[in-house]
């Protein structure tokens, strides 16, 4: 196999995957491994696989991609691939599970706590902070870029004959499909069957992931100012999501999905601060101008030697 023997099973907010260290380069994986290691019946089972390695041994980035990093002092790369062995530009819960499991191992460059990984998407900004009663232990704060979306509700989502829904477009370096259903929809959006993809028109070639969103409360009178710090003075909006990704299925979390989500409510309501409730746990997703911050717990639940 072109992994090593000895990898690791983490997750973030139970959106999980094999991880596992390259700091040589020699271990690429293919995409029949990818497929393996990610079996629940097979193997380990996981939503993808997350190689830790140095940007220069990432083979599909571009030479001038490489010096990017490598100008901007980026050390390490998250190199994710879908269960279905495709590459992912960016995950937000794998972004969280790779910080941790970079400082777990005590690899140069993330001592302070405050370090920057590079992805398909960019580099990006993570920051530890202190457990939270509500999002938990081992806490990342992700500074996830910048984000652009469409016109509100211009797509239409089929998730059945009898369930037709409008959603948003969103770009957090991946494409999402945002569906924010009305008022009093908490057990619709529970009941959703989302084993099958739902359709989405207009077709993206690219795929998407598509997000069923319903809201479970807004601040009361609270005034939503951007968010300077870890988390904002203001009372933040509740919400509850669920998720179908490209190349995966429906996932206990989705970390882009859930900024994709929270955008698309900020544009909706004009709240910029979100807890969002999905079914592997709770984040907290700070919207502003140009960027987004998703913060949450980050687990690592074993060290595994492959036979």
């Amino acid at each position: 196999m072109t992994v090593p023997s000895i990898v690791y099973k983490a997750h973030g907010t139970c959106n999980d995957f094999v991880i596992y260290a390259d700091p040589e380069g020699k271990y690429v994986p293919e995409e029949r491994e990818v497929c393996f290691l990610t079996d629940r019946n097979r193997c380990i089972g996981g939503d993808g696989i997350i190689r830790l390695a140095h940007p220069r041994h990432v083979p599909d980035l571009t030479e001038e991609q490489v010096e990017e990093f490598e100008a901007a002092g980026v050390k390490w790369f998250m190199d994710y691939r879908n269960r279905d062995g495709s590459l992912a530009q960016m995950c937000g819960n794998g972004l969280r599970a790779t910080a941790f499991f970079a400082q777990y191992l005590g690899v140069e460059g993330t001592e302070s706590g405050s370090f920057d990984i590079g992805t398909r998407a960019g580099i990006k900004h993570v920051e530890r902070l202190e457990n939270d009663p509500v999002l938990g232990e081992n806490i990342y704060r992700l500074d996830m870029g910048k984000w652009k979306s469409g016109e509100i509700d211009e797509y239409k989502i089929s998730v059945s004959p009898d369930i037709k829904l409008s959603g948003t477009y969103v770009d957090m370096g991946n494409p999402h499909i945002v569906s924010v259903l009305e008022e009093d929809a908490l057990q619709t959006v529970k009941n959703l069957d989302l084993s099958a993809a739902p359709a989405v028109a207009p077709v993206l070639e690219s795929g998407q992931n598509v997000e069923f969103v319903a809201i479970e409360s807004l601040p009361d009178g609270s005034e939503n100012t951007v968010c300077e710090n870890a988390f904002c003075n203001s009372a933040p909006g509740r919400a509850f999501m669920r998720v179908h990704e490209r190349g995966v299925g429906e996932t206990l979390s989705c970390g882009t999905g859930l900024c994709a989500s929270a955008v698309t409510l900020y544009r909706k309501t004009g709240v910029r601060s979100w807890i969002i409730t999905v079914r592997g746990g709770v984040l907290r997703i700070d919207v502003e101008d140009e960027k987004v911050f998703l913060t949450g717990s980050a687990t690592i639940v074993a060290k595994i030697e492959l036979l």
